[in-house]
């Protein structure tokens, strides 16, 4: 089987060697240099993914964020890469959910018996995301990218109002910033503007029959953003 791996590392050499060696032992690798290409290509691939690989040091963030965000949303196994010696990197790194580390500098073949010991020990395979999400009577369904209502009625979206729901049903309960939900609906490059993204909240909550003056699905979150408070539930048919 092909493992599947995502690299965040600054430096272009060490990015260019693991992803020549590796490929070259039969992995699909695919390397960023910061954190937010880093979290765009992890939120595109990551029911794919069979190992994520974090730098510690990078220019916008840190592994150790890294690690937590996908580590909040994946099982998938991690290991960290870091320069420094202090026993505190590494202890923090596994306390955060990280499988494994190697101190640089290392060599490409060391870096893949980790890979590989990992891989045999969890077993961790991609599993394909749920296609159904349900909360409160709404299914909404990833593959058709319709959303019906507990009778079974098409309700009227929009592709960016599907996009929104569809992050908010695979998030509940978890506070999402303005720039997160850009990312999500809009791509990485997006620029969206407050009142903009106001007015498709509004709008999204009018669908959802969720009251506007005291929404129970679509919360707002003074000064951090919105959350989605409903259960949801999810399946593959």
């Amino acid at each position: 089987m092909t493992l599947k791996i995502l690299i965040v590392d600054d430096d272009l050499k060490i990015r260019n060697l693991l992803k020549s060696y590796l490929e070259k032992n039969q992995c699909d690798v695919r390397v960023t240099a910061d954190g937010k290409s880093f979290l765009a290509e992890f939120q595109r691939t990551m029911h794919e993914l069979s190992m994520v690989i974090l730098d510690v040091m990078l220019p916008d963030t840190d592994g150790f964020a890294l690690c937590k965000t996908v580590r909040s949303r994946s099982r998938v196994p991690i290991i960290m890469l870091t320069a420094s010696s202090e026993e505190t990197d590494r202890v923090v790194g596994l306390e955060l959910g990280a499988d494994d580390y190697v101190a640089k500098p290392f060599s490409a073949r060391e870096l893949l018996a980790r890979i590989k010991a990992i891989h045999r020990r969890t077993g961790v395979e991609p599993t394909a995301p749920p296609r159904f999400y349900r909360f409160v009577g709404f299914t909404l369904d990833t593959v058709e990218r319709v959303v019906t209502d507990s009778a079974g009625e098409l309700v009227a979206l929009t592709g960016l109002d599907f996009q929104l729901l569809k992050c908010f049903v695979e998030h509940p309960g978890s506070i999402l910033n303005r720039d997160q939900l850009c990312e999500e609906t809009r791509g990485p490059d997006a620029t969206l503007l407050d009142r903009s993204l106001d007015a498709q909240i509004s709008r999204l909550r009018l669908r959802l029959n969720d009251d506007g003056k005291q929404p129970l699905l679509i919360k707002t979150v003074r000064g951090a953003g919105y959350v989605f408070s409903a259960s949801v539930t999810s399946s593959h048919g």
